[in-house]
């Protein structure tokens, strides 16, 4: 409609300018005369030859313009090499992993249909691993499945994959030592490992004696300490105790009226427009009796508060730990020689806990003494990075940058690419052959505030951060493949378009951008989550021809998934076999080689088009 829309108002300027007075015209060139307005004359574009990895999965519509773009996808499409990765989670597998005859006949079954890596999460979340460790706790059970203690899952995948002759690595989450949702792990006996957590909450200020009361972070939600208060903007879901302290608002926080639980439920009040209601108990109601008054203007005030990640409110499952912590970095080292030396593995994979574990993390006081250090000067702590404001009644959290803050993201992002440095040094001492691999959500623009620049070290784009002090702290040089989770249910751009959904939130887009990112400096695999196709196959199908288009491969994650759905997918998406690109022996020497040599030569690839993921896609 828009282009009809516009061709219709083109008809009509142009009929308007027929009718228009002869005065209002140009003067005619004269017969003969040249035209003294140069005029730009273009042909066409010529359209570009498409490339559809997996003929025998059927057409689809993608965006060759913007996916063939780079040396790792030439040499990669040039060489017919691709990834083909099925990662397999631990405990969400055990049961699929824990006797040899299981492993050997899940080997042969994902080989069988084409895939040429696996990737075994031998440390996961938990902190425990799945082998004998001399660094860890072995994971024995979870939930119902349980680990024999005279079985070694990892010797036997090794030993199958090996006769299979398909690739294995061994994943560990790096930064995560524990399971919350479980109760369990390392971090739980060790919490000064645990990530230090910069809190801010909202309390009421006793203007007498400057004494603060924090207010609960849930709205109308009851506080479970009776040394909080709680604010309430709707009266269906508030139940006060008779004894207590109830206190009125108005939007411009000047009490109303300060009365008992008993009384406030009798006289039936509710708060006005953009007012809210204050409710204490025990102490807490003692508090708002004693400084609350009628025609007062009521004082808050945000208050910052350093916490260990157990007690803080950051969501999710891991137990994050402090990724500056010397003992943390040094077990993860020490385990990841052991793994090496120990079984005949391909390489390393470092999950998506290779981070922080958010923008206010860590802020302990090695970490706030390690930055001052580097800076050169003492900090005040933690307003030079960041401050937080609570709104009320909403309570909802914003945090604010500080005068230094893009000093903190350059400083974190280097602490996180030197400790990749030497963690590939050690897997490439321990096995000269190893290759060593990370997984990371897709949307680049999340990293910023989780301390991880997987992109190449001279990725240019249109991102705020991305300056030039922030850009060498990229580290996809330092591996030699990256699986981005570019986990989204919309498999094309054209998918995208035709539905009216972003096409920024598709495997397509998600796959581009980190093939962009990480500039031919390592190859990369974008992930797709299986579970976003279940009873979905040709979705599935055309998802795959998304993620080996735009990137020089595929993972998939994960086995646990209802996999069994989709073999015959795989089957005829991967009937002609495939080599691995990071299998290849100096084939990524070649790309990176390629790539300076064009960079000497001033050869500039097109700009990078930046289409907004989701925040939190593969987190």
């Amino acid at each position: 409609m828009r282009a009809l829309t516009t061709g219709l108002v083109s008809v009509a300027l142009v009929l308007l300018a027929l009718h228009a007075p002869v005065s209002a015209q140009q003067p005619a060139v004269p017969a003969g005369a040249k035209e003294s307005v140069p005029l730009l004359q273009l042909a066409p574009p010529s359209p570009h030859e498409s490339y559809l990895p997996f003929p025998a999965l059927g057409p689809v519509e993608l965006d060759e313009a913007n996916n063939g773009i780079g040396v790792a996808q030439e040499i990669a499409r040039k060489r017919q090499v691709q990834g083909r990765v099925l990662w397999i989670d631990a405990v969400a597998n055990l049961e699929r992993i824990n006797s040899a005859e299981k492993v050997k006949a899940l080997v042969e079954r994902i080989a069988s249909v084409g895939f040429n890596t696996i990737v075994l999460d031998v440390k996961p979340i938990v902190g425990e691993t799945l082998y004998p460790s001399k660094h860890a706790k072995r994971l024995a059970r979870w939930n119902q499945a349980t680990l024999p203690s005279d079985f070694d899952p990892v010797a036997a995948m090794a030993e199958a994959c090996q006769a299979a002759k398909i690739g294995l690595f061994a994943s560990m989450n790096t930064f995560s030592e524990g399971h919350r949702g479980m109760s369990r792990g390392p971090a739980y006996e060790r919490t000064d490992w645990q990530t230090v957590v910069c809190e801010a909450q909202l309390c009421v200020v006793d203007p007498k004696s400057g004494v603060r009361l924090l207010i609960n972070p849930q709205p109308n939600t009851r506080a479970e300490a009776l040394d909080e208060l709680t604010v309430y903007t709707r009266t269906d879901v508030l139940a006060p105790t008779d004894d207590a302290t109830v206190v009125l608002l108005d939007a411009s926080r000047k009490v109303i009226s300060v009365t008992s639980g008993a009384a406030f439920t009798l006289a039936g009040l509710s708060p006005p427009s953009g007012g809210a209601i204050l409710v204490g108990e025990g102490q807490a109601g003692a508090f708002l009796r004693r400084i609350a008054s009628v025609g007062q203007m009521l004082q808050l005030q945000t208050a910052t508060r350093f916490v260990p990640i157990l007690q803080s409110r950051i969501p999710g499952v891991p137990v994050w730990v402090n990724p500056h912590h010397p003992e943390v970095q040094q077990r993860l080292l020490e385990m990841i020689t052991e793994l090496l030396t120990r079984y005949p593995l391909d390489g390393v994979v470092f999950d998506d806990r290779l981070r922080y574990a958010a923008i206010n993390a860590d802020f302990s006081e090695s970490t706030r003494q390690a930055f001052e250090e580097w800076m050169g000067r003492a900090m005040t702590w933690p307003d030079d990075v960041l401050r937080c404001h609570v709104s009320f009644p909403g309570m909802a959290v914003r945090w604010i940058p500080g005068p230094h803050m893009d000093a903190w993201l350059v400083w974190r992002a280097l602490h996180l690419r030197n400790w990749l440095a030497r963690a590939a040094a050690t897997a490439r001492t321990a096995r000269p052959t190893a290759t060593v691999g990370a997984y990371v959500g897709s949307w680049y623009g999340d990293y910023p505030a989780l301390g991880a620049n997987w992109a190449a070290d001279d990725f240019q784009a249109g991102f705020r951060f991305l300056t030039d002090t922030f850009r060498p702290t990229g580290f996809a040089g330092l591996l030699d493949w990256i699986a981005p989770g570019c986990y989204y249910g919309m498999p094309t751009i054209a998918d995208a378009i035709q539905r009216g959904y972003s096409p920024g939130a598709t495997v397509e887009a998600a796959g581009q951008l980190a093939n962009r990112a990480a500039n031919s400096q390592a190859w990369v695999y974008a992930g797709i989550a299986l579970e976003k196709y279940d009873r979905n196959p040709d979705g599935l199908a055309r998802a795959l021809q998304a993620a080996a288009a735009s990137t020089q491969g595929v993972m998939v994650f994960d086995l646990s998934h209802r996999i069994d759905q989709f073999w015959p997918v795989f089957r005829k998406a991967f009937a002609k076999p495939a080599q691995a690109p990071h299998a290849v022996p100096g084939l990524l020497a070649e790309v990176r080689r390629l790539q300076a040599e064009r960079k000497a030569a001033g050869v500039v690839d097109p700009p990078v088009i930046i289409q907004n993921g989701l925040s939190g896609t593969g987190l």
